[in-house]
């Protein structure tokens, strides 16, 4: 049993490591360190062919059980549904159901609906969801997991009714019981990550502010406070220290992302200035690092500098995103316009054609070899690529809009503003 184990294990290290690839991995591998694809891609048309493999991802999950595969890996194959990223994958499929109207827009929102009766079903007894993919062991309630799938569950109840309220309140009061006096969330961590606190956990504040808006509006105390708590390891130059899975000197733009999220969702539900302008810090520093092609380096140091030569293609996007809020908040053109040159970065990375495992799929680096989920093309890359592409059709077709995708403006009722 242990021999078959270690054989196992040492077969998947060393196609990991690029020792022992694949076929279809070695050729991903040199086209991609050909450079960047010249051609661009109809946003319109990457929508819709990332929808269409989100789908995929659904229907060949390797535990069938309607979430969604975590990735497809040129390695390995189609993965287990992912609870967390299929909790707020499904407020994107829904925002693109009413975009596309028709039969086409009804049979994504019914994909959405399934993956919201599999979160129900899989909830713990305590509100809280579990870490990892569905098999993974110990099964152990996370609060960053849980967080995220209350966007789909708040999505849910706006969309679908009184079927998810309950599970939305379960998982929201659990967070508020175990969030920590000065905001953090520092118990109930991932058993997989190292970080024992995270300024990119203003991720799991937006999904709270989601539960008040559509349920609550006392669940907005405990979101307030997670974020100023995270506007204290902010730096002067928008940078924020705490804010990496595995390597705090040197975070990925996909948790810097996270982090600079949840600050620009803060303001948009409470419009405090402070929020606004903290958002701003670090979208700035971000517009530093920009490069001319529009990608991010997937590692930036304190002083905005790469660290890496590959780009996470999930934080380009992440950040598009959120530069396009903030041109529409301010009317600053500069967050429009390198929104818009990251996006085309991303855009130019697709394929529309091929096998349908990685058409319309998003890699984890450019090039595919890169050290962020190296040979994979995930279920989360899709979704903010999705998010990203959407709101660029938007700001182009009329300008700066408020009908931010699938969700509502400022509460009606808010915390008390506290300076951070």
């Amino acid at each position: 049993m242990l021999k078959r184990c270690w054989q196992s294990f040492h077969k998947r290290a060393r196609r990991w490591l690029g020792l022992d690839l694949t076929a279809a991995a070695k050729a991903a591998a040199q086209l991609d360190r050909r450079g960047l694809p010249a051609a661009d891609v109809d946003p319109e048309q990457a929508v819709d062919e990332a929808v269409a493999w989100l789908g995929r991802a659904q229907d060949h999950s390797r535990t069938r059980d309607g979430g969604v595969a975590r990735d497809y890996s040129l390695l390995n194959g189609w993965n287990s549904s992912y609870p967390e990223t299929t909790g707020y994958i499904v407020p994107t499929l829904l925002t693109y159901a009413r975009h596309k109207g028709g039969a086409a827009g009804a049979e994504v929102r019914q994909r959405a609906r399934r993956m919201l009766d599999w979160l129900v079903s899989i909830q713990l007894p305590e509100g809280a969801f579990q870490g990892g993919l569905v098999d993974a062991t110990p099964v152990v309630p996370v609060t960053f997991n849980t967080g995220q799938i209350l966007l789909g569950l708040a999505a849910g109840v706006q969309e679908f009714g009184e079927a998810y309220r309950e599970p939305l309140r379960r998982a929201a009061d659990w967070l508020v019981q175990v969030q920590d006096a000065d905001g953090c969330w520092r118990k109930y961590r991932s058993p997989w990550g190292t970080r024992e606190e995270a300024t990119y956990e203003t991720h799991v504040a937006w999904g709270l502010f989601e539960a008040a808006r559509v349920d609550a509006p006392r669940y907005a105390v405990a979101v307030a406070a997670n974020v100023n708590w995270a506007l204290t390891l902010q730096r002067a130059n928008g940078w924020f220290d705490r804010c990496c899975l595995s390597h705090d000197s040197l975070p990925l733009t996909h948790t810097l992302g996270y982090a600079l999220r949840g600050v620009v969702e803060a303001y948009r539900l409470t419009q405090y200035p402070e929020f606004l302008t903290a958002a701003r810090r670090t979208a700035d520093g971000l517009l530093t690092a920009l490069q001319p092609d529009g990608g991010l380096p997937g590692r930036l140091d304190k002083d905005w500098r790469a660290s890496v030569r590959w780009v996470c293609l999930t934080g380009v996007v992440q950040v598009a995103q959120c530069w396009l809020m903030l041109y529409q908040m301010t009317g600053a053109e500069r967050y429009r316009d390198a929104g818009f040159a990251a996006n085309r970065y991303v855009r130019r990375t697709m394929k529309l054609d091929g096998p349908p495992e990685t058409r319309g799929g998003v890699k984890g680096s450019f090039p595919v070899d890169g050290w962020y989920e190296r040979f994979e093309y995930l279920n989360w890359a899709a979704k903010f690529f999705i998010d990203a592409q959407l709101l660029e059709l938007a700001v182009r077709n009329v300008g700066q809009v408020s009908n931010l995708p699938g969700r509502g403006g400022k509460l009606e009722t808010c915390p008390t503003r506290q300076t951070p």
